[in-house]
């Protein structure tokens, strides 16, 4: 038996439709009011000490390549224009030009070596140069799908990490023997760090491939397992709370695996990390 449709009931189909549809606009609103706090269509501010010269190289790229496509399109279109079928008009053969394909290769050619040479140095600050004496040691395991941040204590050292002894019970690998380490203390998809002091990171991962990834920092580095990566550094210059995302598709949670990060005073860092340090150990005689 065949059920006709009645005004009443395509009317609430289409409320329905409509309360779907908001509720799900509202949905995406509100996590992209989350992950971005600046403009979406645009990048995010710089923060990052770092940050200054991959933007430049950016706008670089950016303007030699707005140059070429406005000027292939405009030869395009004039080309269309001009050589257009008219009838009566004889078509023109040509076989190039030698010296205009070297000219408009070489010119490429010295760009791109020009491009690489200077991306080259800026990678080299950023990976090769040696962090500051005062850098803050950060280590940062991730896990599907979560981040384990550790922290050193008063002492300012870190235990050391080994990639082999990274398990589930122990996901920074740290020699439980190792003294560095009895004062630090964890944190979990939460970061702070302190403005204007140097940050130096120890990236590891306990399970999949993950990625360091905060685009206000102009940072990214892939997080392997079995290694761990002691090279990344950086120095925030500007106070505000950032969203450290992975930026790997490390399993079907890989959408909600994201962190908290804030750049604090470092004033407000100090008094935050002594809430977290846990007591001292003591050892007690027979």
């Amino acid at each position: 038996m065949k059920l006709l449709e009645t005004p009443s009931m395509t009317r609430t189909s289409s409320l329905r439709g409509l309360a779907f549809l908001s509720a799900f606009a509202l949905t995406l609103a509100n996590a992209q009011a989350e992950i971005r706090e600046t403009s979406v269509w645009w990048l995010p501010r710089n923060v990052n000490m770092f940050g200054h010269d991959v933007d430049f190289l950016f706008y670089i790229i950016l303007f030699l390549t707005g140059v070429a496509f406005i000027g292939v399109f405009f030869a395009m279109i004039l080309f269309l224009i001009k050589y257009r079928y008219r009838p009566g008009v004889a078509a023109i053969h040509t076989h190039g030009n030698n010296a205009l394909e070297v000219v408009w290769t070489t010119i490429p050619a010295f760009i791109f070596l020009a491009l690489a040479i200077y991306g080259n140095e800026q990678w080299s600050k950023m990976r090769r140069q040696t962090p500051p004496a005062n850098a803050l040691p950060v280590a940062v395991v991730g896990e599907q799908f979560g981040w384990n941040v550790r922290y050193p204590g008063p002492d300012g050292k870190l235990g050391k990490m080994v990639a082999a002894k990274i398990s589930k019970e122990n996901p920074f690998g740290i020699d439980v023997a190792d003294p560095a380490g009895l004062d630090d203390f964890t944190t979990y998809n939460e970061l702070v760090f302190p403005v204007g002091r140097p940050v130096r990171l120890y990236l590891g991962s306990k399970d999949v491939i993950h990625a360091f990834y905060v685009p206000e920092f102009r940072l990214y580095q892939d997080m392997v397992p079995g290694r761990v990566y002691d090279f990344v550094w950086l120095k925030a210059e500007a106070t505000g709370n950032f969203q450290l995302a992975c930026n790997q598709l490390c399993g079907q949670g890989h959408y909600k695996m994201f962190g908290k990060l804030s750049v604090v005073p470092e004033l407000a860092y100090e008094a935050w990390a002594k809430s977290k340090t846990p007591p001292p150990v003591t050892m007690t005689g027979r």
